[in-house]
């Protein structure tokens, strides 16, 4: 019989604030997460940044924090808080058999120095030599211009102390799926006790402009309502997401209070012809569907706001409705911006707030009749991650 697993501390940091009590008072404030969205920084696109974080708070060490660009910093701060919360933070003998599943996006560019390098190189007969030595003197310890995405779950392992195995996935907003399921699946068959989940993203990035304007993904121009926006719909969020998964029989032995019980874990992926994405969540809903009861299921989308494939979950979970199912939805990219790998699990963390609540935040969207109701008595909700470009996930969690 398949072990049950509980979830015993989160980790949340997005523009909305550090804490999911922080972002939550702020999503149920649409003045609050409207003011922090960036339109002038990257003008004309838009970000969700982070800002004014105390790194002291959760990376202790300066010289950890120099070696990190921001979303290394962002990863391994929402670590540290979500040990915090478990209350496992500090403790040898919990963190050296805890194991370690994180996504992680390709390398982050120093963008300081690869533009001082160029400029230095423009009209130099010796550029080999002036090369070798702008590498040799201005390179952070990690040894490369970018850093590289094992280094994501390398640093968190150092700065934190967790000792158990580690395993690194990537693939955009599938790989944030998958590295819960991993963990989830994993508890299930008993191949482990405790987990660290995790992704981030640096939403404030100009490369990462340039790798998805060229297909037209990028909001620009007038910030239009998530469920309405064009193909040319997401606007980048920055996150730093955890979460500590554990198997009941661990955390009751230790003493550890759950937040809610993870109940399923799902992802798929499909060649994204038409109706292809929403046959993928169908399954998935399917699957789910006997274990639903009868008071509201909150859905926190992780739809990304890019229009197609935003509007076709829009239209599954409107024939969910339809069809009798109970539901209260937020597209939460609204006001955390989409953050890639990140998104998914930051919606599962919402999910938790959500039941612990037993409700959920106001409408982000009062136009849309998905999001227009509020709710109250929600004992169960649903995160779900229909990647930009491939990859249909879900994930129910409980109230215990």
């Amino acid at each position: 019989m398949a072990r049950e697993v509980w979830i015993t501390g989160t980790g949340l940091l997005t523009a909305l604030g550090e804490g999911e009590d922080a972002t939550w008072a702020a999503l149920d404030d649409p003045a609050r997460w409207r003011a922090a969205i960036d339109s002038e920084s990257f003008k004309p696109f838009h970000i969700h940044p982070i800002r004014g974080l105390d790194l002291d708070r959760h990376i202790a060490r300066k010289g950890d924090q120099r070696q990190m660009g921001a979303l290394q910093q962002y990863g391994a701060y929402a670590a540290g808080m979500a040990l915090a919360d478990a209350g496992i933070a500090g403790t040898p003998e919990l963190l050296k058999t805890m194991h370690l599943v994180v996504a992680s996006t390709g390398g982050e560019r120093d963008e300081t120095l690869d533009g001082s390098i160029v400029a230095t190189l423009t009209d130099r007969p010796d550029r080999d030599v002036q090369l070798n030595e702008q590498l040799a003197t201005g390179l952070r310890p990690t040894l490369f211009l970018a850093q590289l995405p094992n280094l994501f779950g390398g640093n968190i392992s150092i700065v934190h102390g967790v000792g158990g195995s580690s395993r690194t996935f990537m693939g955009e907003e599938p790989a944030g799926v998958d590295a819960l399921r991993i963990a989830f699946e994993r508890i299930q068959a008993d191949q482990g006790d405790c987990f660290l989940v995790g992704s981030a993203y640096n939403g404030a990035r100009r490369d990462m402009m340039m790798l998805y304007q060229p297909a037209g993904l990028l909001l620009s121009g007038p910030l239009l309502p998530l469920w309405r926006r064009p193909r040319g719909g997401i606007a980048l969020g920055s996150m730093g997401t955890f979460l500590v998964a554990e198997s009941r029989a661990h955390a009751e032995a230790r003493g550890a209070k759950p937040l809610a019980r993870l109940a399923a874990v799902m992802n798929d992926r499909c060649t994204r012809g038409p109706g292809a994405a929403s046959a993928n969540a169908q399954r998935q809903w399917d699957a789910i569907k006997p274990m639903l009861g009868e008071a509201p299921i909150a859905v926190m989308s992780g739809a990304c706001g890019a229009g197609p494939i935003t509007g076709e979950e829009h239209a599954f979970l409107a024939r969910l409705a339809g069809a009798g199912a109970n539901l209260a939805v937020r597209g939460t990219a609204a006001a955390l911006g989409h953050g890639i790998e990140a998104s998914f699990l930051a919606n599962v963390i919402l999910a938790i707030s959500s039941v612990r609540r037993e409700c959920v935040f106001a409408p982000l969207d009062r136009d849309d009749p998905l999001e227009a109701a509020a709710a109250s008595g929600v004992t169960q909700a649903v995160a779900t991650g229909w990647g930009h470009w491939r990859g249909e996930g879900l994930a129910l969690v409980e109230a215990l």
